[in-house]
Order: C-alpha cells, then sequence, then structure tokens
C-alpha cells in the first residue's frame, strides 16, 4: 500500500498535499479517540477499584473536550449533595 502511494507521489507530484492532509486527518481522529478513551468520566477501564467515575465529578471538574466560554471553576452546584 505504501508503495503504491510513493509511486503514485512520484509520477504526480502535485497529490504529495492530498496525501499530508490525508495523513494528519487520520491522525487526529485517532488522537481524539484515544484522548476521549483514556480522559472521558464515561469510559471505566478499572471496574473494580472505580466502576462508576461520573459520580465523583464536581460541579466545578471539566469533562468537555474544549468548551466555548464556560468557565466551569465559577459554577454553582445547584442540585443537591449526595
Amino acid at each position: 500500500m505504501l508503495h503504491q502511494i510513493m509511486g503514485q507521489a512520484k509520477k504526480h507530484p502535485s497529490l504529495i498535499p492530498l496525501f499530508i492532509f490525508i495523513e494528519a486527518g487520520g491522525t487526529g481522529a485517532a488522537l481524539y479517540v484515544l484522548c476521549l478513551a483514556m480522559f472521558n468520566p464515561d469510559v471505566s477501564w478499572d471496574r473494580k477499584n472505580n466502576p462508576e467515575p461520573w459520580n465523583k465529578l464536581g460541579p466545578n471538574d471539566q469533562y468537555k473536550f474544549y468548551s466555548v466560554n464556560v468557565d466551569d471553576s465559577e459554577l454553582k452546584n445547584e442540585g443537591p449533595d449526595f
């Protein structure tokens, strides 16, 4: 497969930016999925010690990958404490 891509890049040098952007998109998608799998509170890898990790989140914890115009440290706890 890589041999075919290199052959096409040698025959048509104008395809090189296309190959670069496709590789960057695939790498970015893989890193995003890895980030979600490792740091998202909905995913539990350790069922014995922490079966429900979402219960340990406080109202000031940011769990989104990117939060627009929201400072989670200033939010108030409007729900009951269990």
